[in-house]
């Protein structure tokens, strides 16, 4: 899911005129490599926010739509976008740039932005996956349907 929009914020950084991001320094490995790690990486957070619902929500979790659960899923795509960001930043990764008006600077780390478009992908983000969860936990098994006929 996180190559929705990993692929057009990297293909931004490598050839638009305005890139969405930019590398702060330059990067030892290729493009690529990244966008690929960060796709891993939004999975990682993102089964690791339905570990904080197990952890967190009334069990049997995902049995119907529960706002708490929901609300964890938000409240950690939030705090972990800003946790990446921040770090990123601090540690001369990458950085979204400012001076847009559809992706205005909410404030400042290290003289670098931290803009609202980030956040806004993981507030719709874990929406879509909660519903994509619900979805698939519910989806029927196959195991008692009639095989299709040759």
């Amino acid at each position: 899911m996180g190559l929705t929009w990993e692929i057009p914020i990297f293909l931004s950084a490598i050839f638009a005129n305005e890139p969405i991001v930019g590398f702060l320094r330059e990067p030892p490995l290729h493009p690529a490599v990244f966008l690929v790690a960060h796709a891993f990486w939004d999975g990682g957070l993102f089964l690791f926010g339905l570990a904080l619902v197990t952890a967190l929500c009334r069990r049997p979790v995902l049995a119907r739509f529960r706002f708490a659960e929901l609300a964890v899923l938000v409240a950690w795509g939030q705090l972990s976008e800003l946790a990446v960001e921040v770090t990123s930043i601090l540690n001369a990764g990458w950085v979204y740039h400012a001076g847009r008006a559809w992706n205005p600077v909410l404030f400042e780390v290290a003289g670098h932005p931290v803009t609202l478009v980030p956040q806004l992908i993981w507030l719709a983000a874990p929406i879509v996956y909660y519903g994509l969860a619900l979805r698939l936990v519910h989806a029927p098994s196959g195991q008692d349907q009639p095989a299709p006929h040759a």
